[in-house]
């Protein structure tokens, strides 16, 4: 069982030398949270991907490089506070299976269980191309510089749909990381873990955007044309297909009002598409329309709006109605809301982003204590839909990447 090493660059490796290779005692002891070798690399990383060359090429890698700034990383780590008499350590091996459609996700996921002072196998899909590549150039660009203890302990491999290669490294690792669709989760989920592991699943979730007609009336023609483009970043990048980009877009109001703003946030939005000049290839815009008219033929939308094939519109019939798949990029069902807590009767557990524009921090607050956890893990205004945090669907991260022993004396 070979695998392709991505990161450190090399030959093709056995599984069975490439988890020995990882579990060895490094030179100058292990890893531990907050260790500084990993910080350095992190940072000469970070650089890399806030080039302006590479970030002109993958806008989103810019998010991803300050993310990773020193700043930003002594900001996550100073939320691990202990008591006293509890010490915090790695977890031990950890195992990530991210998804191919979001080529940076693993980045993320990898950083933060560094940055606990694991050791982490990472599965880049044979799939993932563009920036993903990129992101790989850049983290052994930065290889030259760091501690050997990075190469020792960090890898990033990629391997076709080899059950046997999953089922070794998920019976080496203390936690197994999965990202994707419930039915991928579903698959890994089979390769059992060793007693003493579990798993931590990232599986479907579904994202909204909701505009405050009153807000949008207020707001200056700059505001609405800022709101737009922020929406385009959170809906366009990566197809509308990741977990956090929105689905369905909400005018919460007077109905009769939102009638206007619908028309004038839909014509700001194809000229802010026309501008990055983005192109839906033709098997994309195909699958918009089949997307789009079976929800009308299920008898969930009144009316269907296509301009080109990069926007299409769908007017839903109640909350009921609210299609939680994805449909394409560059597809918006919409609804006409009285409150956002009208929303929050049709929010289920698997809604994970509620991107928003023109409410109040009360209205919000307000609305997120009427959930009451059961659904909508975060909130973020328009444009921010796409940050990664270290608290991530419900999650404090650097928490689960990492174990506490307590002593009592």
């Amino acid at each position: 069982m070979k695998v392709e090493q991505r990161f450190p660059a090399g030959p093709d490796i056995t599984v069975e030398d490439l988890l020995a290779e990882v579990a060895r005692e490094p030179e100058g002891g292990r890893l531990a949270v907050g260790d500084e070798r990993v910080v350095e690399f992190l940072v000469k990383f970070a650089r890399k991907l806030l080039a302006p060359a590479t970030a002109r090429r993958f806008p989103e890698l810019a998010s991803l490089g300050f993310f990773l700034r020193r700043g930003e990383i002594a900001k996550a780590l100073a939320t691990l506070s202990t008591p006293d008499g509890v010490l915090r350590f790695p977890r031990g091996l950890v195992f990530h299976v991210p998804p191919a459609n979001v080529d940076t996700i693993f980045v993320y996921s990898w950083a933060l269980s560094a940055l606990a002072g694991n050791p982490n196998v990472v599965r880049i899909s044979p799939r993932s191309a563009g920036a993903a590549a990129a992101v790989i150039e850049a983290m052994n660009d930065a290889l030259a510089e760091a501690d050997p203890i990075v190469a020792r302990t960090q890898r990033m491999i990629t391997y076709g749909r080899d059950d046997a290669v999953t089922a070794a490294l998920s019976r080496a690792c203390e936690l197994r990381v999965v990202w994707g669709g419930d039915r991928s989760v579903t698959e890994v989920r089979k390769h059992p873990l060793a007693a003493h592991a579990r798993d931590l699943t990232f599986p479907d979730r579904a994202s909204f955007a909701a505009i405050s007609v009153a807000g949008w009336e207020s707001a200056s023609a700059e505001r609405r044309r800022e709101a737009a483009v922020g929406f385009y970043n959170d809906s366009y990048w990566f197809d509308q297909a990741a977990c956090a980009s929105p689905r369905t877009l909400l005018w919460v109001g007077d109905a009769e009002r939102a009638e206007a703003a619908r028309e004038e946030f839909r014509d700001l939005l194809a000229e802010v598409v026309a501008a990055k000049r983005f192109v839906v290839e033709p098997a994309m815009a195909v699958q918009k329309r089949v997307s789009a008219y079976g929800v009308a033929a299920e008898g969930h939308a009144t009316r269907i709006r296509f301009s080109g094939n990069a926007v299409a519109t769908l007017e839903l019939g109640s909350g009921a109605d609210l299609p939680r798949e994805w449909l394409g990029v560059g597809t918006f069902p919409q609804l006409t809301l009285p409150s956002l807590a009208e929303f929050g009767r049709f929010v289920q557990r698997k809604d994970q982003t509620l991107s928003v524009f023109g409410f109040s921090r009360d209205e919000v607050l307000d609305f997120v204590r009427g959930l009451g956890g059961r659904g909508i893990d975060r909130v973020v205004p328009f444009g921010k839909a796409l940050d990664f945090a270290a608290v991530w669907d419900g999650y404090d991260l650097l928490a689960e990447f990492s174990r506490l022993t307590t002593v009592i004396a």
